[in-house]
């Protein structure tokens, strides 16, 4: 099982990021894929996830600034991140059925 984020990097405040997973080596239709992220010293903390049907969900603290998708075609799972505060730098990292989980994609939000 391979997940591999893509897509962070430095961005202003305010400014939008969209952040891919790219997945191998299990059944990615069928699988719930979650978004994650982890900040030094703090616990990991749970984004978003995305069913196979296509149903969503998210963070309470993070509604109206996160949307979650998927391509099974492409076996890629990607989050599209809004109106970015600097409380938002962290490492985020996608899983599969919260057994498998990527390295992760540092973002920093900052002027």
């Amino acid at each position: 099982v391979q997940l591999v984020e893509s897509g962070g990097g430095l961005v202003q405040p305010g400014g939008s990021l969209t952040l891919s997973c790219a997945a191998s080596g299990f059944t990615f239709s069928t699988s719930v894929m979650t978004w994650a992220r982890q900040v030094p010293g703090k616990g990991l903390e749970w984004l978003s996830d995305i069913y196979s049907n296509g149903s969503t969900y998210y963070a309470d603290f993070m509604v109206g600034r996160l949307t979650i998708s998927r391509d099974n075609a492409k076996n890629t799972v990607y989050l599209q991140m809004n109106s970015l505060k600097p409380e938002d730098t962290a490492l985020y990292r996608c899983a599969a059925g919260l057994q498998f989980w990527g390295q992760g994609t540092q973002v920093t939000v900052s002027s």
